[in-house]
């Protein structure tokens, strides 16, 4: 059988099935849903993203999931891709897709913090969860419904659809050897993680990734983060800056969103609906899998060839940064209803997860060595 033929006539009722069940739906519903879905009817998207073109792991998972929701539907949704500054700038696709300039985007939460303070909780919190810890929030602890209820105003409907695991400090050209090293530093590093810095008397800047090596090798940037090995070599940021610094404390398990015109979402049959779901919890492990694979040999590449300098932020550093974290999250708070309801969600998570990883991923690697 020729292979869209395979996916039209099995794949997508199983695929349809499948993602009714995570969701909830008995078989018979699930049956049903497939059964209602209209086949003849064929749909159109633009996908906006915040990354270039095909960047590695970011910009080429974006288009993962549009070549997925393609075949999934045998081509009754196709989905056009768009890197950050093709269509619009990287930084305004949340408003995009918000207005219905395109029916996708691909992205990350705490890329939005002007519009809501608690909207970075639902990417990554520093000192907080890590990948495996928010994809268990998001997907069974109750994350992703208040995501969706935080989303709902602006018309979008969120789906964690990536993350990069535990992120590197980032590339200074200068030591870091005490908070006091910190202070006057002008680092593109968004979110709450943007915060602390600038509690720690630094300025963040929010910028897009395709900005980053000009505004470092111009100076209008002392220092940056980004992603890891696989994404910074990418960029070529070895060039700009001398020391590479561990660990990420500002994202320990970043978590990158497919977003929704919800309008669009409701326009189509049920089936489609589901898939492109199904879609995004694929793309959101494939990810994953994808940057654990390849970051070590990138490190290895950063040492070895460019003779990079890698090194561990001081302990006395960290632990004054995690007070700080300590502050800005609390501090978010306030007399906010939904932000409390949030918080209390994020961080009684955090806590059960942290017990029961205590005796297993850490007390394993404890004896692994």
């Amino acid at each position: 059988m020729k292979r869209r033929e395979f996916l039209k006539g099995a794949g997508v009722g199983a695929l349809a099935v499948g993602a009714s069940a995570l969701s909830g739906c008995n078989r018979d519903e699930a049956t049903a849903t497939t059964a209602a879905a209209r086949p003849q009817e064929t749909f159109e998207w633009k996908m906006v993203t915040t990354w270039p073109k095909n960047f590695p792991g970011m910009g080429t998972s974006a288009e993962k999931l549009a070549t997925l929701i393609g075949a999934m539907s045998g081509g009754r949704l196709k989905v056009r891709v768009f890197g950050g500054g093709e269509l619009v700038p990287a930084l305004d696709v949340f408003d995009t897709v918000s207005q219905g300039g395109a029916e996708m985007g691909h992205g990350a939460a705490y890329y939005w913090k002007s519009k809501s303070d608690v909207f970075p909780f639902f990417s990554t919190v520093p000192f907080g969860m890590n990948a495996e810890e928010m994809n268990a929030w998001l997907h069974y602890g109750g994350g992703l419904e208040l995501w969706k209820e935080a989303y709902a105003p602006y018309g979008v409907i969120p789906a964690a659809a990536g993350n990069t695991g535990v992120q590197m400090a980032g590339w200074f050209n200068k030591e870091i050897n005490r908070l006091e090293d910190l202070k006057g530093l002008k680092m593109r590093i968004p979110g709450l993680g943007g915060e602390v810095l600038k509690r720690a008397g630094g300025t963040p800047v929010n910028m897009a990734g395709g900005e980053l090596f000009l505004a470092m090798q111009t100076g209008a940037l002392d220092a940056l983060e980004w992603v890891g090995p696989y994404n910074d070599l990418a960029f070529g940021l070895h060039k700009v800056a001398k020391y590479y610094y561990y660990p990420g404390w500002h994202e320990p398990g970043t978590t990158l969103e497919a977003i929704i015109n919800q309008a669009a979402f409701e326009q189509l049959p049920a089936d489609l609906q589901s898939i492109v779901i199904s879609a995004c919890r694929v793309v959101n492990q494939d990810m994953l899998n994808l940057y654990t694979a390849r970051n070590h040999d990138a490190l290895q590449t950063l040492v070895g060839k460019h003779g990079v300098d890698v090194r561990r932020l001081p302990d006395d550093v960290l632990v004054r940064l995690r007070s700080l974290s300590e502050e800005v999250v609390g501090g978010l708070v306030g007399n906010n209803e939904f932000a409390r309801r949030v918080y209390d969600s994020y961080e009684g998570f955090y806590d059960q997860a942290v017990k029961w990883h205590d005796i297993s991923e850490r007390a394993y690697f404890d004896v692994r060595g």
